[in-house]
């Protein structure tokens, strides 16, 4: 089995999943993917990559687009979710969902996490440590102190108010949320590409 991992991943926040496929005998490879961080590599893909190779160029990441009917997009926290649905990564992870929704591609976003969050109903009694240091410090503020600790003017976003967030963009943009331990993605990823889905 063989596997293509975005080439914008960092490698060294994941090694727990790239462990995991090396001692299960699949090939990973880095090329860069118009949307989601791992697809399985096809026939289709293969021929990408066999052309390219026969010019001596790399493949765009454009290359292959309607390659793949299925990819996943790994978050590697609570945070980083946070960040691409109410934050300032918000535009870009919202046009990669529809990248994905308008070329037919099922759009696995799967958060890693050590919340003890397993699913999307989960999230609503989800809170962030950023939203309860603001508390704190708003509180600290009020009473006239820990003045030279800056915080924003409102609170960093609820479980509720991301939870609410997630359901919409699955009913929008046809993405799906799945939850796991950081020790179990490896195999979900795998699992998920290969339409054995937990």
């Amino acid at each position: 089995m063989k596997l293509i991992e975005d080439v914008n991943n960092k490698v060294a926040q994941h090694t727990v999943k790239n462990r995991y496929w090396k001692e299960n005998g699949v090939e990973v490879m880095r090329y860069g993917l118009p949307t989601g961080d791992y697809v399985l590599v096809n026939d289709k893909i293969q021929d990408v990559l066999d052309r390219k190779a026969k010019r001596g160029i790399e493949p765009k990441k454009m290359d292959f687009l309607g390659t793949y009917t299925v990819s996943v997009d790994s978050k590697r926290d609570m945070t980083e979710i946070e960040g691409n649905i109410i934050g300032k990564a918000h535009a870009r992870f919202r046009d990669e969902l529809i990248l994905a929704n308008n070329n037919g591609i099922k759009l696995y976003v799967l958060v890693e996490n050590t919340d003890g969050i397993k699913e999307i109903r989960d999230v609503f009694r989800y809170t962030s440590k950023r939203r309860l240091r603001w508390f704190k410090y708003n509180k600290l503020h009020q009473e006239g102190r820990a003045l030279n600790v800056p915080i924003p003017k409102q609170p960093p976003v609820s479980g509720e108010q991301l939870a609410k967030a997630m359901l919409t963009m699955e009913l929008k943009y046809g993405v799906t949320f799945k939850f796991c331990k950081p020790e179990e993605s490896g195999k979900i990823i795998i699992d998920l590409l290969t339409g054995n889905e937990v």
